[in-house]
């Protein structure tokens, strides 16, 4: 819009001043058309955009969308090397081959024994689990001296796996002041579940401040026979006395409750040992399970019970008929790499009922760690002394000697210190 006063003396100016005077205006027209121009073209892009806000929401999506498309909808490098899996890899990597293969067994302290007495396996053997073995009767403060005294000799970046049989009723291993005496499998049974995971979180704050952080339960078997006849656990009252679905039930129970105490736990005797005769612990004959099938209820217990992410499964020394009449149960693959981790989809530890018992006493000592970790196994259990150190020498010379081994060595060795991880006993 022209100035005023150039409006009102129009009338009276000279011809050059008219002249001026509507070259202005013809500007100010032209000025003016640009203007409608601007207003057409903003109403133009307004109607193909309904509004700001749309707008910036369209652009902030598809800027989204390319940053989606350039980074992968998966946590951050630092939330991906600070899980327990991630953690365990990366001090595996760095591990020397005998320090790996150290993870792989458990040596056993009986009671009466002095701590020192595995000083070497730990310190400088690098042995990192203990099995607290026997009738230890000194009470929570006395098996707590000796649980101190054996993490001293452990790095302190990585401390022991300390274990035991802490069933209740005929299997209890470590008794005395501070400790209850705990009920039959049998007894536990009877409880409602809820009852059981408040009496489990009780045994295990015993076991927690006797420094024992793994219990070597529950017995998540089924009888299948007469409960007599059954020598390894219905004749001892170590299972739930239930059935399948009912075992697996209070399985889950005891471990939710030692979990709440910070224990973790062991299912075992895995497919099961609820169909034999004879005691792996003391004889080679009436081991032979010719019933259980890997789609029957007793192993099914046990993969009912594994939803409750107990910390390891333990492997039966029994021969399966029906699932691999060549191999005892810790020295089949078809069952722990095939069975268990493949279709299971278990990832966790596998650990052995203890290879000195006489189950496997037709094997050299020298060949039964090397056969477990073949089969896909983790955690060589030990229950006597003079068995871990051929098993030691034979892991070590195996994995030495064969690439392919030693990657298992690895694998292993990972599962047990992502325990640790998890368990807080590895930083």
């Amino acid at each position: 819009m022209a100035p005023r006063h150039m409006q009102h003396d129009s009338g009276r100016h000279p011809t050059h001043v008219r002249a001026a005077i509507i070259a202005v205006l013809a500007v100010a027209l032209i000025a003016a058309g640009l203007v409608v121009a601007g207003v057409w073209w903003r109403t133009s892009e307004r109607a193909a955009t309904p509004s700001d806000s749309s707008s910036a929401i369209s652009t902030s999506s598809a800027m989204h969308r390319s940053k989606a498309s350039a980074t992968p909808s998966s946590p951050g490098p630092d939330a991906a090397t600070d899980t327990p899996e991630a953690k365990a890899a990366k001090t595996v990597n760095a591990m020397p081959l005998e320090d790996q293969v150290g993870q792989l067994v458990m040596t056993p302290l009986s009671a009466g024994s002095d701590p020192s007495s595995l000083r070497d396996l730990i310190a400088n053997q690098h042995v990192g689990s203990v099995l607290i073995i026997g009738n230890w009767n000194i009470g929570t403060s006395g098996v707590r001296q000796a649980t101190d005294a054996l993490q001293a000799y452990a790095p302190q970046r990585n401390q022991l796996i300390v274990a035991t049989d802490q069933e209740g009723g005929q299997v209890q291993h470590v008794r005395g002041p501070g400790f209850d005496a705990m009920p039959s499998g049998v007894e536990q049974g009877q409880l409602s579940p809820d009852q059981l995971v408040s009496s489990a979180s009780q045994w295990g704050r015993q076991l927690k401040s006797a420094g024992i952080n793994v219990d070597l339960a529950p017995v998540t078997d089924t009888v299948q026979t007469n409960r007599v006849g059954n020598a390894p656990i219905g004749a001892l009252d170590r299972d739930f006395g239930l059935d399948a679905p009912g075992n697996a039930q209070h399985a889950a129970a005891f471990i939710n409750g030692m979990r709440q105490a910070g224990v973790e736990t062991t299912i075992k005797h895995y497919p099961g040992l609820g169909a034999v005769s004879g005691n792996t612990d003391f004889t080679a004959n009436g081991i032979l399970d010719t019933t259980t099938t890997l789609d029957g209820d007793e192993i099914g217990a046990f993969t009912t019970a594994l939803q409750a992410n107990p910390g390891m499964v333990m492997m039966s020394l029994a021969t399966y008929q029906a699932i691999d009449p060549a191999n005892p149960a810790a020295f089949s693959s078809a069952l722990i790499d095939g069975h268990l981790r493949a279709q299971n989809g278990y990832k966790g530890v596998v650990t052995s009922d203890s290879l000195s018992a006489t189950a496997v006493s037709g094997i050299a000592p020298n060949q039964l760690g090397v056969r477990f970790v073949e089969a896909g196994g983790d955690l060589a259990c030990i229950g006597a002394n003079q068995y871990m150190q051929p098993i030691l020498d034979g892991l070590n010379q195996q994995a030495a000697s064969d690439p392919a081994f030693a990657q298992k060595v690895k694998q292993s060795a990972t599962r047990v210190m992502t325990l640790k991880y998890r368990m807080g006993l590895a930083q």
